[in-house]
């Protein structure tokens, strides 16, 4: 916990609870301030992450299914109801400083007793009246619940953060696997159509006695091999239309058309802006989400230490009692009362005492997820960052290897077509340039996820944006 929620507690608290409150920590590791591994290795620079980040790819379509999925995502719904919930929540504890009024009226038939200025007769009795009480905050129960409460909030408010983050990382990782999947499509149609005027010449040559059966057998089972890499690339592009679909609040029949058009994954040709350690743990909302838990379950020490005290409320009273509804505005039957009421569990404490204690166990759990959540962080991120790196850097291995497959391909087949080689050369080497396409076309795919990736730990720039619970 920082040094400034520990001060937090100990107010809410006053000095009882401060000797209970959890050792204060610092609020974001000192080591995490520092410039990420990855930024040595190119595509990074130290910028800012921006908000909509999604924008840096330049593509119409993704802005508008990204801005579509914000505006209609159903789980992105139900946190911002969430929220709704936990600030009314907010305004409950809030009205605790506040004195609370109670109106009553009744009509009730009986015998007031002789002994208490009564008649001994059995008659009606009408009464009405207005009761105030406010409760002394001597020990800090209310200020400590609304610490709480408040804590609560911006909670909610970083776990609605949390779900926008993902909607909007997942909507265009789905967008970006269609495209993939098309582009992995086209390879592998245009492989298609290469094999099978390959079978086409084995067979013409075969019918004109220059080839053999053996060529032809090959060159159908290179076609078909390629063939049957087709259903699971479809598979797979409509797969992540639906995803789409359901991220945007559609069903899967309204996928999109564009993104089912999309012929290559988006392209980022600029590096990507990651900020540094410190500034990525004040970013992420699952970190501040974390942090304001913790400070929701210190603050409920404070509200638990508070039972071992006092209970200071003043009330009042006034109303009015007759025995006729019309007497009751009349002075002989107005009443009224005023005093403080204490109440308080001392001598027997054990269960207050064991309240503090479970809070304090709350506040040590929390303690301990908020540290979790803070090596979560730089482990996705640090992950993130070099898995994209490493990636780049096979896709460019990868680029060097097509180019010289193709290469090869070509002459094979002009060897082949001057009689200086046999055609299993020209069949090795364009299954050869198959596969170095098939493995270039993949990797683009997972340059486009391990981009999304990145951006998603680096967590935009939403906190610029999240409202702020007061």
């Amino acid at each position: 916990m920082s040094a400034r929620l520990s001060a937090a507690v100990c107010a809410a608290a006053l000095l009882a609870a401060c000797a209970s409150a959890p050792t204060p920590v610092a609020e974001f590791p000192a080591a995490a301030g520092g410039d990420f591994v990855g930024l040595a290795q190119g595509p990074y620079t130290p910028g800012a992450p921006a908000a909509d980040w999604w924008r840096l790819y330049d593509d119409p379509t993704l802005d508008a299914l990204v801005a579509q999925a914000l505006a209609e995502n159903n789980e992105l719904a139900a946190a911002a109801a969430n929220l709704a919930q936990v600030r009314a929540a907010l305004g409950e504890a809030r009205a605790g400083r506040w004195p609370s009024t109670t109106v009553s009226a009744a009509g009730t038939y009986g015998e007031e007793p002789v002994g208490m200025g009564g008649t001994g007769e059995a008659g009606e009795i009408y009464s009405a009246g207005l009761d105030v009480a406010y409760e002394v905050d001597l020990f800090g129960r209310v200020r400590s619940a609304i610490a709480a409460a408040r804590a609560d909030a911006q909670a909610a408010e970083a776990a609605l953060e949390v779900v926008r983050i993902s909607v909007a990382a997942e909507t265009a990782r789905a967008y970006a696997d269609a495209c993939s999947a098309n582009a992995q499509i086209a390879v592998a149609e245009q492989t298609i159509g290469l094999q099978q005027r390959t079978v086409e010449l084995t067979q013409t040559l075969l019918s004109g006695g220059r080839g053999t059966g053996l060529d032809v057998a090959r060159a159908q089972a290179a076609l078909q091999g390629s063939r049957a890499a087709m259903p699971p690339l479809r598979a797979a592009r409509d797969g992540a239309l639906f995803r789409l679909a359901t991220l945007t609040g559609r069903t899967p029949a309204e996928a999109s058309a564009a993104a089912r058009a999309c012929a290559r994954p988006p392209q980022l040709n600029q590096p990507i802006p990651v900020g540094d350690g410190a500034g990525l743990l004040a970013r992420r909302p699952d970190v501040r989400q974390a942090e304001r838990r913790l400070a929701a379950a210190a603050a409920r020490v404070g509200v638990a230490t508070a039972s071992l005290y006092p209970s200071i409320t003043l009330g009042g009273s006034i109303g009015s009692t007759a025995t006729d509804l019309g007497d009751l505005g009349g002075g002989d039957a107005f009443r009224f009362s005023v005093g403080p009421l204490i109440s308080w569990s001392f001598p027997n404490i054990a269960v207050a005492r064991a309240r503090v204690a479970g809070a304090e166990a709350g506040a040590e759990a929390a303690l301990a997820r908020f540290d979790q959540a803070v090596l979560t962080a730089l482990q996705e991120t640090e992950t993130a960052l070099s898995a994209y790196a490493n990636e780049l850097d096979r896709r460019a291995a990868l680029v060097a290897a097509r180019d010289q497959a193709a290469e090869a391909a070509r002459l094979a087949r002009l060897r082949f077509d001057a009689g200086a080689d046999s055609f299993l050369s020209v069949l090795d080497a364009e299954r050869t340039l198959a596969q170095a396409e098939a493995a270039l076309a993949q990797s683009e795919a997972q340059v486009a996820s391990y981009q999304i990736t990145v951006f998603k730990a680096l967590a935009g720039g939403w906190s610029a944006d999240a409202p702020a619970a007061g």
